[in-house]
């Protein structure tokens, strides 16, 4: 499916395209949420959609059942607080696919950790499994991904923070510094990459219906989260899917390191 926009004055007959038909985008965290939502997307748009998962196979093959037909699609299990295993799985997605065009890096966790119910081994084990995962896990992706398109002179990686980098997470401090983190890094990257014709793009959802906070959100306290937005509501996966293939578009350059909101208005920033 290509959608076209149609010529305007003074673009040259330059037409933007939502196609990615014979690219090649790998997904971490497909197996579910924002990341299966991601997947699906892009397969419909025409891409060869690469999808990593931690543990949950069965739930990782669901995903790839969904994925438009016709693809060349596949699953890799892949811990990102690993980096051997990060080094190890590029090399067999560039033997396999030759190239990387577009990296979303989607998956991460969000540990409830607040500081007088935890003790001091739980405080810094929490510490060290977040900041592994959503910030020094993606560094690595970001590493080879990188190096990658900068042999292509082409390449978009985006990267999934959150509005906690912004407002505070009170009882997840560890989650709200590693996506502030996220924010700084992906900008610094988009400094050094754009030479090279790569984008590197931010996206920060506020609370998505998504597995890893469904407890969460079925609680009294999901009612106060949903009535933070104007819409009484928290976003779908898809609604941050298409943020997503915007964002991985030709022709939307000059947003690479840009962090575009997706909360519903809950939370403002100027």
């Amino acid at each position: 499916m290509v959608t076209q926009l149609p010529p305007s004055e003074g673009w040259g007959g330059y037409n933007m395209l939502t196609d990615f038909t014979d690219k090649n985008v790998m997904i971490t965290g497909g197996s579910r949420g924002i990341g299966r939502a991601c997947a699906v997307l892009f397969s419909k748009l025409g891409a060869n959609v690469i999808i990593t998962y931690k543990s949950n196979l069965s739930e990782a093959k669901k995903t790839l059942d969904l994925l438009s037909k016709g693809g060349n699609h596949s699953i890799y299990q892949l811990n990102i607080t690993d980096a051997g295993s990060i080094q190890t799985v590029f090399e067999e997605v560039i033997s396999k696919y030759n190239r990387l065009d577009v990296l979303v890096n989607n998956a991460g966790v969000f540990i409830e950790h607040k500081l007088n119910d935890v003790s001091y081994d739980q405080w810094q084990q929490t510490w060290n499994e977040t900041l592994a995962t959503n910030l020094t896990g993606v560094s690595n992706l970001c590493y080879f991904a990188g190096r990658q398109m900068i042999l292509q002179q082409y390449g978009k990686i985006i990267n999934i923070s959150s509005r906690g980098a912004f407002r505070g997470e009170p009882d997840h401090p560890a989650y709200g510094a590693s996506k502030a983190g996220l924010n700084a890094m992906s900008q610094s990257l988009a400094v050094y990459l754009g030479k090279h014709n790569i984008v590197v793009g931010i996206i920060a959802p506020g609370f998505v219906e998504t597995e890893m906070v469904a407890s969460l959100l079925d609680s009294e306290e999901g009612e106060l989260i949903k009535n933070q937005s104007p819409f009484n509501r928290v976003a779908s996966p898809e609604e941050v899917a298409r943020v997503v293939t915007i964002f991985a578009t030709d022709g939307v350059e000059f947003m690479s390191g840009g962090i575009i909101d997706v909360n519903g208005a809950s939370y403002l920033r100027s």
